[in-house]
């Protein structure tokens, strides 16, 4: 007959166990919403950074670099590296 009490304290430990783990939960979601929002916010930042350094570089005067197309060129792919290397990241 002692199987009964038993039986009844192990439910009752998994019913607090299973609230625990419920808040727990919980938490982490938030915690998750919070660094998706965080992580969306900085990339919106950066692309904005890259919007405002090409509108820069559109105004640098041409002609000055020597060999402007192989300037642009390396730029480009210099941008495209790092793009490639943010992006891989997230």
């Amino acid at each position: 007959m002692s199987r009964l009490p038993d039986l009844a304290d192990r439910i009752e430990r998994l019913l607090l166990r299973h609230e625990e783990q419920k808040r727990t939960n919980q938490l982490l979601e938030q915690q998750l919403r919070n660094v998706t929002d965080e992580r969306d916010n900085l990339r919106s930042r950066l692309a904005a950074a890259r919007a405002r350094i090409d509108a820069l570089i559109d105004r640098l005067p041409s002609g000055e670099a020597g060999s402007e197309p192989e300037a642009a060129a390396d730029a480009a792919a210099s941008s495209e590296a790092r793009a490639a290397g943010t992006g891989s990241a997230s």
